[in-house]
């Protein structure tokens, strides 16, 4: 009996399930462009190593200094699994006939990834291949040519050393005469590039490092190391608080557009809530049959009640597939732009499972709500008034 309008009714039933359709679709559109965007974001920039990594940086004013020894120090402190020492230093960088200031990062290969930062081509930093180098993306526009065209071409550079003299820091700038090979690139628009110190331990190794990354063995012991290092003096900060700070914007933003959907989800409430008062009033006589031939009035209001439920329930289902196609389509748009504009594909829409599941019920939800006002009175309707009605 609750289904036979969608039968008897088939224009009405179906423009209502449209509207609640693009209400629902409206949210959903919405809500996935927020986690696309805080997706997008995150992938930029982080790892899930640098998740669980601290970026460490010594204290000069309080004579707190990265030596060889604190790092040992360090790499015993419990919680810590893996300490990756870097060598942050200006350097002057040839390739070709081109020379280019730069900032060279002397490091261990896995520094690359626990910093969060990823491969946009090519290899990464290998033991295996300790003249290697990789270099930022920004590297492209200096030099004018693509990273197909650089891999593989060698460059010189060299470093400029800190030195005391007198009680004052200087540069002292030392050759590197070994040639390296361009490896890999990394997403970055500064001009940095980083070598394996392997290749270069006998011109460092007087040099206090720049900075440090602490890997520690879970996310549990994250702020435990976090506070014994920050209580020793160290400049310490953490990839994850960038990531919860981004998490607690976007949480507001989602919100924003939910806020705009939920707009567009009233009215169509309102149009089923219409549907369903017109369906009571062209359905009093044979509600009048059925109450005088035995049916309850909790019989009347489940009909009702099942009836604008499963309407809602439909129209959830159709808005998820106006939500994605929309979004597939201007996420297809976005994309052949990008690439004409020598761009990269993105992915601008997420669909959470949880979500896509939290709509249906949810729409469900919005049936049984805008259903139970006309059941309650298709209930309380009286036989013989019923039969009097025209």
């Amino acid at each position: 009996m609750s289904t036979r309008m969608f039968k008897a009714r088939r224009g009405r039933t179906a423009l209502t399930i449209l509207g609640m359709g693009i209400g629902i679709g409206a949210i959903l559109f919405l809500v996935a462009l927020g986690y696309g965007l805080q997706n997008l974001l995150l992938e930029s920039i982080t790892t899930s190593d640098s998740l669980v990594t601290l970026d460490v940086s010594g204290n000069p004013t309080e004579g707190v200094r990265l030596s060889r020894d604190k790092i040992s120090e360090i790499s015993q402190i419990n919680g810590v699994s893996e300490v990756i020492p870097a060598n942050e230093l200006r350097a002057q960088l040839k390739y070709q006939e081109t020379i280019s200031e730069a900032t060279a990062v002397v490091t261990k290969p896995q520094f690359i990834k626990l910093d969060g930062k990823k491969m946009a081509s090519g290899a990464a930093l290998s033991d295996n291949k300790r003249e290697g180098m990789v270099m930022s993306s920004a590297f492209y526009k200096i030099f004018g040519q693509s990273a197909e065209e650089m891999l593989g071409k060698k460059v010189t550079f060299s470093l400029f050393l800190p030195k005391i003299e007198n009680g004052k820091e200087k540069s002292e700038k030392t050759d590197i005469t070994q040639e390296f090979e361009i490896v890999g690139f990394v997403e970055n628009e500064d001009l940095i590039f980083y070598v394996n110190s392997a290749a270069l331990d006998d011109k460092l190794s007087s040099t206090d490092y720049s900075r440090i990354k602490v890997k520690c063995a879970d996310a549990a012991s994250l702020e435990e190391v976090k506070n014994k290092l920050s209580g020793e003096g160290m400049s310490v900060s953490s990839l994850s608080d960038t990531v919860k700070e981004v998490n607690r914007l976007f949480m507001g933003v989602k919100g924003i557009l939910a806020f705009f959907g939920l707009i567009a989800l009233l009215v169509s409430a309102i149009g089923m809530f219409n549907t369903m008062t017109v369906t009571l009033l062209e359905r009093t006589k044979e509600i009048g049959i059925m109450k005088a031939i035995g049916a309850s009035e909790r019989d009347v209001l489940l009909m009702f009640i099942i009836e604008s439920s499963i309407m809602g329930f439909l129209g959830g289902f159709v808005g998820i597939i106006l939500g994605i196609l929309t979004g597939s389509a201007v996420n297809g748009i976005i994309n052949v732009i990008a690439w004409r504009m020598g761009g990269q594909a993105i992915a601008l829409f997420s669909y959470p499972l949880w979500f896509l599941a939290f709509i249906l019920a949810f729409a469900a939800l919005i049936g049984f709500i805008t259903g139970v006002g006309p059941a309650r009175r298709a209930s309380s309707i009286d036989p013989l008034e019923a039969f009097r009605s025209r």
